[in-house]
C-alpha cells in the first residue's frame, strides 16, 4: 500500500531523486515503527490523573520501567532508593539500597559493573530521575527510573518492607500534597 504513490512518483520525477525519496521513505516508516513500539511498551501508571502528573513533572531525560516489569526482574537489578533515609526507614521496596537524594551515597556502588541494570526510584519518580542522571554521568549505562516509582508500587499492593526487613503496610508520602497520588485503602500513610 505505501509502495503505490511511490511507483506513481516515479513517472515524474528522475531516477535520482526515486532512490532518495524511497531512502527517505524506508528511514520514515523505520522510525515511526520503532516509536510505535516504543509507545506500545511504555511505562504506565493505574491512575489515569498520576500519569498525566508524571507527564508534566518528569522530563523523561533518563530510560522508564514500569513497576510490573521491576517485580518480575528482581532481584536481578540493583535497585536504588532516592528517598532520603527517614522516609527509606519507613518503607521500602525489598532488595533496595538506600542512595538518598540530598546527599547521594554514591558508595552503595561500590563494586557495581557500569553494565549492571540499576533500576532508582523515590515517591513518584522526580528525585529518582535526577540521580538517574547522575549514575548516567558516572558512566552506569543501563539505568532506569521506575515510573511511578513507590507509590505506584504501593497502589498495586506489593510488598514493602520497614527497616527491620519486615513487610509493612505503612509508606512515607512525603506530604499531605503528594499522598493523593497513593490510593491503595490498604496503604497506612505517614509523612
Amino acid at each position: 500500500m505505501v509502495t503505490q504513490p511511490f511507483l506513481c512518483l516515479a513517472v515524474h520525477i528522475p531516477k535520482q531523486s526515486i532512490l532518495i525519496t524511497m531512502r527517505h521513505c524506508f528511514l520514515f516508516l523505520f522510525f515511526s515503527t520503532l516509536t510505535t513500539m516504543t509507545q506500545a511498551q511504555s511505562p504506565h501508571v493505574l491512575n489515569p490523573a498520576f500519569h498525566e502528573e508524571l507527564s508534566k513533572l518528569l522530563s523523561f531525560s533518563v530510560k522508564t520501567m514500569d513497576v510490573d516489569q521491576l517485580k518480575a526482574l528482581l532481584p536481578e537489578v540493583v535497585l536504588l532508593d532516592a528517598r532520603e533515609p527517614k522516609e527509606y526507614k519507613v518503607s521500602h521496596i525489598p532488595g533496595a539500597l538506600n542512595i538518598g537524594y540530598n546527599h547521594p551515597d554514591f558508595t552503595v556502588l561500590n563494586g557495581v559493573p557500569k553494565d549492571a541494570t540499576i533500576v532508582v526510584y523515590c515517591s513518584v519518580g522526580y528525585r529518582s530521575e535526577k540521580i538517574g542522571e547522575k549514575l548516567e554521568g558516572l558512566g552506569f549505562k543501563n539505568v532506569f527510573n521506575l515510573y511511578g516509582s513507590i507509590f505506584e508500587w504501593a497502589n498495586r499492593g506489593y510488598t514493602l518492607q520497614n527497616s527491620q526487613g519486615e513487610p509493612t503496610d505503612s509508606l512515607h508520602t512525603f506530604n499531605d500534597t503528594w499522598s493523593k497520588w497513593v490510593d491503595n485503602p490498604g496503604v497506612k500513610k505517614t509523612w
